[in-house]
C-alpha cells in the first residue's frame, strides 16, 4: 500500500487569463507566410477566385493577432487551470464513467494514420480504419447479443434518437400508426423521453416503487394497444439492478411494443448480462464512457446503435461491411432511417474502443464489472459513515457500479446544499461532481461512480475529502457556501445563462452582444 494524502494541500493556478479573442495587437504574427511567386500568381490568379462567389467572405474574419509565444503561453496557462482524468480522481462523475484511458491507446489515436484521415478518402485508401470499425461492430454484437450494429451516431443521445426513429419506421411498415405512446422511467437518461417527444410520441413516465426500481404495476396500467415501445435503463443511475426486467419486456411485447435498453453505462454489467438475453429488441452504448474514451467538455463522443435482425434494415447508415476481400461503406438501405450525422462515425473513439476490447479480452471485460461493483460497494460503505449523508430508495439493497446518495439531512441541519459541496470539492483538487439529472427525484443528490480503474487508496482519498467538507458544513458552513476558494475560478458562476433562453450565448461574440444590450 502506498502513502495516501487525505489532507492534500491543493492550490490551483489562477492566471486571470483573458479570452484569446481579446488578446493581441494589430500586426502581430506567429508565422510570416511568404507571398506567392509572380509566376504562381499569374498561373493561378487571385486565391479568392478559386471559391464560388457565394462562399466568399465579405470581410476578413476578426481573428486575434498574436505571436507564437503569446499563443503558447495562453494555452499552457489554461492547461494549469484545468482538472481532468489524468490530474485528479474523477469518482464523483457518476453516470459519466470517467475511467483511465491507457496511454498506448492514445498513441494509436494520435498516429497520423488515424489523425490525418479524411472522410472523403476513397474506400481503397482507408481499409485499415474500415476494418477496425467492422471488427468493433462484431465485438459489440457479441457483447450485446444483438444482430446488427451501426456506429454512425456521434453520441448516446443520437443513438437513442436513432433507435426511436427505427421503432417508428418499424411500426409504420407494420400498419401500427395508432401506436403513439412510449413508456420510459424518471431515472432513465432524459434523452429517452427527449428523443421520443422530438419524434412525435406521447411520453409516459414510470416512477420507482418500494424496491427502488420502476413500478411494474404502473407499467401494467400504462401499456395498451397504443404502446409503441419501452425506453428503459437497467441499472438506472441509482445503481439498483431491476431483477424483474424480463417481465417488463414481456409485458410491452404482449401489446406489440418494442423494447429499447439504454446501456450508455455498461460498467456494472460487462460480461454479466446482455440486452438480447433479456429479450430487448434494441439497445445503445456510449463508446466514450464504458470503452474508455475521456469525454470532458462534451467530446469526443461516439454511439453504437444495436438492433435485432428484425430491425436491421432500419439502422442508421452507412454501416461498414466486409465481402470477403474488402471492407466497404454500405449506405444502400431503402428502409434506413438515414444518417444521424455526416460521414461514418467518430474514428478516434472507435480506435480506442477496439483497442480496449482487444487489450482486455472476454475475461478482462467481465472483470470490469466485477471490479466496478467491488469498488462501488467499498466506496458506499465508507461514504455512508459521513454525518448528514444517506442513500435513499430500497434500504439495504446492494448497488452495482454507482449510487444516488443524498445530502438532504446535512442540508436540513446546516443549510449547506449539494451544489455548495459540489463547488467546495474543487478546493480539494477534485472535479466538481455530478449531482443528478433534472428533475432531482432524490433531494440534494450526489452520484459517485468509482469504476474499475481506481484503487483503494484513490477511494480513501476521495472519501476523506467529503468527510472534511461535511465537518466544515457543521462547524463553519459559510466556508462551504462561499466556495470555491483555491480553484482557478474563484467566483461563483451565475448559471442562469444555461437555462434562460434570453441569456443563452453559444459564442464569446454572442455573449458580448448580449452584454452590450444590457
Amino acid at each position: 500500500m502506498g502513502t495516501i494524502n487525505t489532507e492534500r494541500k491543493f492550490q490551483e493556478a489562477r492566471w486571470d487569463e483573458p479570452i484569446i479573442l481579446e488578446m493581441g495587437n494589430s500586426g502581430e504574427r506567429g508565422v510570416l507566410m511568404p507571398s506567392a511567386e509572380e509566376k504562381v500568381q499569374k498561373a493561378v490568379g487571385p486565391a479568392d477566385a478559386l471559391l464560388p462567389e457565394g462562399l466568399r467572405r465579405k470581410n476578413a474574419p476578426a481573428l486575434p493577432e498574436l505571436s507564437q509565444m503569446q499563443v503558447l503561453r495562453h494555452y499552457l496557462r489554461l492547461s494549469q487551470e484545468t482538472i481532468g482524468t489524468d490530474i485528479n480522481i474523477d469518482i464523483g462523475l457518476g453516470t459519466c464513467t470517467m475511467k483511465y484511458s491507457p496511454k498506448i491507446h492514445e498513441n494509436f489515436v494520435r498516429s497520423p494514420k488515424v489523425r490525418d484521415l479524411h472522410p472523403y478518402q476513397d474506400e481503397s485508401t482507408v481499409q485499415g480504419m474500415l476494418e477496425i470499425i467492422y471488427k468493433t461492430q462484431e465485438y459489440l454484437k457479441s457483447i450485446s447479443g444483438m444482430d446488427a450494429i451501426s456506429l454512425q451516431p456521434s453520441g448516446g443521445s443520437q443513438a437513442i434518437y436513432g433507435n426511436v426513429a427505427a421503432m417508428r419506421r418499424y411500426h409504420e411498415e407494420h400498419g401500427n400508426g395508432h401506436k403513439d405512446e412510449i413508456i420510459t422511467t424518471i431515472l432513465s437518461h432524459p434523452a429517452n423521453p427527449g428523443a421520443a417527444s422530438t419524434l412525435g410520441y406521447k411520453v409516459i413516465t414510470l416512477y420507482p416503487g418500494p424496491d427502488g426500481c420502476p413500478d411494474i404495476e404502473a407499467l401494467k396500467a400504462a401499456i395498451s394497444d397504443k404502446t409503441a415501445g419501452l425506453m428503459i435503463t437497467n441499472p438506472e443511475d441509482t445503481g439498483i439492478y431491476n431483477e424483474r426486467i424480463r417481465e417488463f419486456v414481456d409485458l410491452v411485447h404482449s401489446v406489440g411494443g418494442l423494447c429499447c435498453y439504454d446501456q450508455a453505462n455498461l460498467n456494472g454489467v460487462f460480461g454479466l448480462t446482455r440486452a438480447k438475453d433479456a429479450g430487448f429488441d434494441m439497445c445503445h452504448y456510449n463508446l466514450h464512457k464504458s470503452f474508455s474514451s475521456p469525454h470532458g467538455c462534451q467530446g469526443p463522443g461516439a454511439g453504437a446503435q444495436c438492433v435485432t435482425s428484425a430491425l436491421a434494415k432500419y439502422l442508421a447508415t452507412p454501416t461498414v461491411e466486409f465481402d470477403g476481400n474488402k471492407y466497404f461503406l454500405d449506405g444502400d438501405h431503402a428502409d434506413s432511417i438515414g444518417k444521424l450525422r455526416k460521414f461514418y462515425g467518430v474514428p478516434a473513439v472507435m480506435v480506442r474502443t477496439y483497442a480496449y476490447i482487444r487489450t482486455l479480452g472476454a475475461d478482462g471485460m467481465k472483470q470490469i464489472a466485477e471490479l466496478s461493483i467491488l469498488n462501488n460497494n467499498y466506496l458506499l460503505l465508507e461514504l455512508l459513515k459521513i454525518k448528514g449523508l444517506n442513500m435513499p430508495l430500497a434500504e439495504g439493497k446492494r448497488r452495482l457500479e454507482q449510487a444516488r446518495l443524498s445530502w438532504e439531512e446535512l442540508t436540513g441541519e446546516t443549510g449547506v446544499t449539494t451544489d455548495d459541496i459540489c463547488r467546495r470539492i474543487v478546493d480539494y483538487g477534485f472535479q466538481d461532481y455530478f449531482a443528478s439529472h433534472h428533475p432531482r427525484v432524490i433531494p440534494e443528490p450526489f452520484t459517485p461512480e468509482p469504476v474499475e480503474t481506481y484503487s483503494k487508496d484513490d477511494i480513501d482519498e476521495f472519501v476523506a475529502a467529503f468527510k472534511s467538507i461535511a465537518k466544515e458544513a457543521y462547524e463553519t458552513p459559510e466556508v462551504v457556501k462561499s466556495a470555491p476558494h483555491k480553484a482557478a475560478l474563484y467566483t461563483q458562476i451565475d448559471d442562469s445563462g444555461l437555462s434562460d433562453i434570453d441569456k443563452f450565448a453559444v459564442t464569446w461574440r454572442a455573449y458580448k452582444k448580449y452584454v452590450a444590450k444590457k
